[in-house]
């Protein structure tokens, strides 16, 4: 019985046998162990009992599976029987745990719809690049759960993410184990060369903090990292666009010396927050859309165009654009921000 998690080196690194002599494993949602199984849909009447006596009955299969998923989950994680990789990603809690606490969000309150998932490589490493919105970086919880959800091959997304995410408690903590990691070079062209998953938001505090009167209007892409992790490693860049997150906190000011006292880079007034305390914490429930574009290929490009200014800024001014014109697009079709 082991006591501690397993830990399972990165794909792509040369040390491949995980702490403890197990092999590093894929959890897909088809796992039993799911802490949280689907209701089951509503079934056609069985040839016996009353349509009571058949709910009843289901609700009661359900509970029971439940239980037996809970007691399942909770063995193996006293017991140590989970794996986690090196960047600290836990397959096992993130499937039975997070996942599940976000799924009721993607899909009853932003009801979101997912177009072009098929873009993204069913193997091998690839970059999702999207923009940046909504005061609350939702918009990336929501990208996770469109990939594993409706991504033929239910790929995880491996966020990068600003440093103050991992140094806030308790968020930074589910944010590892949720597969996240910094949004630095290294990690980056390590992520991709094992043959991830990654995404950025090249906004950054930029996009999700700009103020209601500049939504869907793209901030500056920083100095085009990302697009040097790409050529470094010669996976596609997917450009993704995101409508809906937008509308989901207005910001229409913000408290310069409440947001330098906290330590944060700023603290929003919206329409509804900080006025109504805790209430206004609630996102609205406006339509989304989660738009993945077709690939663009680094793998033409030669490592040393990675050190090229004028390359870099080509794509990543072309990847910018890209996603820009596909926020208009969707935009034009949208007819009401909260019934889509």
């Amino acid at each position: 019985m082991n006591e501690v998690a397993k830990v399972i080196p990165l794909r792509g690194e040369s040390a491949r046998t995980p702490r403890g002599g197990g092999r590093g494993i894929r959890l897909e949602r088809s796992d039993p162990t799911l802490l949280f199984p689907r209701a089951p849909d509503a079934a056609a009447p069985s040839s016996g009992g009353s349509v009571t006596d058949q709910v009843r009955d289901a609700a009661r299969n359900l509970l029971a599976d439940q239980v037996v998923a809970a007691a399942e989950f909770l063995r193996r994680r006293i017991t140590g029987d989970y794996e986690v990789d090196d960047f600290g990603y836990d397959p096992h809690f993130a499937e039975n745990v997070w996942l599940p606490l976000l799924r009721p969000v993607f899909e009853s309150w932003f009801r979101v719809e997912v177009r072009g998932i098929e873009n993204v490589p069913a193997e091998g490493g690839a970059l999702v690049v999207a923009n940046h919105a909504g005061v609350i970086p939702i918009d990336g919880l929501m990208t996770s759960v469109a990939m594993v959800d409706h991504h033929p091959a239910k790929r995880p997304l491996r966020m990068l993410a600003a440093d103050m995410a991992f140094e806030m408690p308790v968020v930074g903590t589910v944010a590892r184990k949720a597969g996240h990691t910094l949004a630095c070079n290294p990690d980056a062209e390590r992520l991709l060369r094992g043959g991830e998953v990654a995404a950025v938001f090249p906004e950054g505090f930029k996009g999700i903090g700009k103020p209601f009167s500049e939504r869907y209007k793209l901030q500056r892409f920083g100095r085009g990292g990302f697009v040097s992790a790409a050529l470094r490693t010669g996976v596609p860049i997917v450009p993704c666009s995101i409508v809906g997150s937008e509308e989901i906190y207005p910001k229409i000011g913000e408290l310069k010396s409440l947001a330098r006292l906290l330590g944060l880079p700023y603290f929003p007034v919206t329409p509804l927050f900080p006025h109504f305390g805790l209430l206004g914490m609630i996102p609205l429930p406006s339509k989304w859309y989660i738009e993945f574009g077709e690939p663009i290929r680094t793998d033409t490009y030669d490592v040393a165009d990675a050190e090229d200014p004028m390359v870099m800024f080509e794509l990543t001014d072309h990847v910018r654009e890209t996603i820009q014109q596909t926020l208009y697009r969707l935009l034009a079709q949208r007819r009401n921000v909260f019934m889509g």
